[in-house]
């Protein structure tokens, strides 16, 4: 239960949540605001973003219902448990729903989704866990409290800070790709994801190439770093990166989106000896086709990441909080909770301008 601190900031026993009760339905309930335990501590939800892992989830019905999604969270300390003096109610917060043990077999090999304790989740606002972030209130469990929450700077907003998680997942995958500041990177998505792959790419010198079908997506893309913009329904993405590249082909490509085919065109646009990361290919149905030639013939280097790294926690949130990255270019709807279906089904079928939706907890129109 919540110390005496707790009485900082008043809570309600009951709050509003977007329940999944199954059949890809979710609703919007009254339910009882989580109590929390020695070493945790409770968070009233400012933000949260609407993220596509959370989505896939609901779509297809993968996780067994109730539950409550949301993961991309950013809000108000409300109570502390006994033992946690590190946060005190009133601290401006991020927090990360996964954190590692560390001293695991695969910790020791800094491969930390795979972490037995990494793939627990340790924040919820009621259920099983499941980030709790569609909620106006979270329990955070004390391994998380421990090494997975980040203070937010007075001067941002809470919606920019929701960013700091997805973009630690995209800062974690680049490192693991490595760019060099000569090569010819092809980002393929411009999406909430692929546009923070452009702006990180941009960052280490690399000329950079967005695809994607919506235009006003490209001319986001252009400024936050791509050299270059390509749809591929009107452009032939492989015979132009091989144009640009004295006919090898690009150095990297980065499949920022699911969609069919993308990855054969990923293949098609590098060269031999190229990496090509999949990113967004996190769904077990999902089945890509390759030749093996292109591959082992090709020398290409075929590889996935997924989610965040606690090395990296910090240095995300300081390019969030920073300003190096514009990371502003990136929201385009903020949402009261009453409408989180509306957001869903605009995430699922973005129109000509929708990037990243935030759902805001607290606020009621």
């Amino acid at each position: 239960m919540p110390t005496a601190e707790s009485d900082v900031i008043s809570i309600p026993g009951t709050m509003h949540a977007a329940v999944y009760r199954g059949g890809s339905v979710v609703n919007v309930e009254e339910i009882p605001t989580p109590s929390i335990q020695p070493g945790e501590i409770l968070i009233r939800v400012e933000a949260c973003g609407i993220c596509h892992t959370d989505l896939k989830k609901i779509e297809y019905n993968l996780l067994a219902p109730p539950r409550i999604y949301g993961h991309e969270t950013a809000g108000v300390v409300a109570a502390v448990g006994a033992g946690v003096t590190r946060f005190r109610p009133g601290d401006r917060v991020v927090a990360f729903h996964h954190i590692p043990c560390l001293n695991c077999f695969y910790c020791h090999r800094n491969i930390y989704a795979q972490c037995p304790v990494y793939k627990k989740v340790g924040i919820t606002a009621g259920f099983e866990p499941a980030g709790g972030g569609f909620a106006q209130y979270v329990r955070v469990m004390d391994w998380i409290v421990e090494r997975g929450v980040e203070k937010i700077p007075d001067d941002i907003s809470f919606e920019r800070a929701t960013l700091v998680e997805p973009l630690n997942t995209c800062l974690k995958a680049l490192v693991r790709c490595d760019p060099q500041p000569e090569d010819f990177v092809v980002i393929l998505g411009q999406g909430p994801i692929g546009l923070m792959f452009t702006m990180l790419a941009h960052r280490t010198g690399a000329r950079v190439a967005a695809t994607d079908t919506i235009a006003e997506r490209l001319r986001v893309a252009s400024r936050c770093g791509a050299d270059l913009t390509w749809n591929p329904r009107a452009i032939d993405v492989a015979s132009e990166a091989r144009r640009l590249t004295e006919g090898r082909g690009a150095d990297l490509a980065i499949v920022a989106v699911s969609a069919p085919g993308i990855v054969e065109q990923a293949m098609a646009c590098s060269r031999p000896g190229a990496r090509i990361l999949l990113f967004a290919q996190t769904s077990a149905t999902e089945r890509i086709e390759a030749s093996g030639a292109d591959i082992c013939v090709g020398e290409r280097s075929l590889f996935g990441s997924y989610s965040a790294s606690v090395d990296l926690q910090k240095q995300s949130a300081n390019l969030v909080f920073g300003g190096e990255l514009p990371v502003q270019e990136l929201i385009s709807h903020r949402l009261p909770l009453v409408k989180i279906r509306s957001g869903i089904d605009l995430a699922l079928h973005p129109g000509p301008k929708s990037l990243k939706i935030i759902v805001q907890p607290q606020r009621w129109s």
